[in-house]
């Protein structure tokens, strides 16, 4: 089968490469003009199932060297001690396996995991689909028509194909309160390769190290309620001073950066609510799907679990199995969608009282022994979402040949 996915950065090259290796024939669209190589977007976490998939693929080797290797974190709050959390030991007592890395790393690992055996067309997007019940027709802004047996939507928080098959954003997103806002600026306060966050009820500011560069990601997120337009940059960066210009701290320096950003990014921490993401042979997956929340929720994780358990449910039941997908990651989505609020509440502390405990807390669970810190993760939905998930093997479905390029 031909199958078309829209969107090239994580869900979208994971899937090509499974699709490939069960010899179907992918072809990924992506609107940028070019492949997403580079150091930009924020950092993101592949936990445990995700973390095996990776390896499956034979690019975990390349993912951990390029790992942030942000292994320690100092938290300060105004008027209290700083606290010193070890990051590399809370997140081995989460997930026996974890690799933070930046987005952008990640995005061109899978790319070059994928660009000899799956067709890439950048620089275009899908203007319209017609599902006839036998294939879906593609026209795409470029004025180009195409046919496909299916296509899948793997193009994030404000999915182009969503819109077109399953309707207007605004009805189906949750908002959870929170906004997400990181940009790159120089290492003006010698953090290095270091995490240096301050909270405060209802906001928490970040700057952490980019080693390759040498330079910082500055991070902020804050609860409220905004109407903004998500595709106007410079109005987000006016929300943003608005809600920090007299925060305190380091966050003035910050802001002097804000202006000249050219890797600004700005989004309301939001989930999306579709019962199901399969409608006649066009289908979701990862964050167009079922984001749980970018920043609380795992959803980088989410999508590359969910691309494996598709393609490979593809390979096994023909476009049936889009519905068999459904029903084998579900439990997964609704342990995801059920863990965002609790995590925001803890990121983004809501009361003074939350501000005074947990970074203490976290201090000291960072502190006990791992065994220990796995059995208290297991008792709760953090365990179930990055730790507790098993991989289906499809691995009888591979082709032998599969892996060569197309022709």
């Amino acid at each position: 089968m031909k199958i078309l996915i829209s969107g090239a950065s994580v869900a979208g090259p994971v899937l090509a490469y499974w699709l490939r290796r069960y010899g179907f024939e992918p072809t990924v669209v992506e609107r940028t003009p070019a492949a997403r190589h580079g150091l930009g977007g924020h950092a993101v976490d592949l936990y445990s199932a995700a973390a095996e998939v990776a390896r499956r693929m034979g690019c975990w080797d390349t993912i951990v060297a390029a790992r942030t290797q942000l292994d320690s974190m100092t938290v300060e709050r105004f008027g209290r001690r700083p606290v010193e959390v070890d990051l590399s030991r809370m997140y081995a007592g989460i997930s026996r396996q974890h690799v933070e890395i930046l987005r952008g790393e990640l995005t061109r690992i899978l790319y070059d995991a994928t660009r000899d055996s799956a067709e890439y067309v950048f620089g275009d997007s899908i203007a319209d689909l017609h599902d006839d019940g036998e294939g879906v027709d593609v026209r795409f802004d470029s004025g180009l028509r195409r046919r496909f047996d299916l296509v899948i939507g793997a193009d994030g928080l404000h999915s182009n194909v969503r819109r077109l098959a399953f309707g207007p954003e605004e009805g189906l997103q949750r908002q959870l309160g929170g906004y997400l806002a990181v940009f790159s600026m120089p290492d003006v306060f010698g953090v290095g390769n270091h995490t240096l966050a301050h909270f405060s009820v209802g906001k928490l500011v970040g700057v952490y190290g980019v080693r390759q560069t040498g330079q910082v990601r500055a991070g902020f997120l804050f609860r409220g309620e905004l109407t903004y337009d998500h595709r106007d940059k410079d109005q987000q960066k006016a929300v943003l001073v608005k809600e920090f210009g007299d925060y305190g701290w380091k966050v003035p320096q910050l802001l002097e950066y804000l202006p000249q950003a050219e890797d600004f990014y700005f989004d309301s921490i939001a989930q999306i609510t579709l019962d199901s993401w399969v409608a006649g042979r066009v289908a979701l997956v990862g964050d167009a799907g079922y984001s749980p929340g970018p920043a609380v929720g795992g959803g980088t994780s989410l999508a590359v679990v969910a691309a494996y358990v598709l393609a490979g449910e593809l390979a096994a039941a023909g476009p049936a199995g889009l519905r068999n997908y459904e029903e084998v990651i579900r439990p997964l989505v609704d342990n995801s969608r059920r863990l965002s609020p609790k995590i925001m509440g803890t990121v983004i502390p809501s009361n003074a009282l939350a501000v005074r405990l947990m970074p203490g807390a976290a201090a000291t669970l960072a502190k006990l022994p791992t065994s220990l810190q796995r059995l208290i993760w297991s008792q709760n939905a953090v365990g179930k979402v990055f730790s507790s998930t098993t991989l289906p093997d499809y691995s009888n479905l591979l082709q032998p040949d599969s892996s060569q390029p197309l022709p």
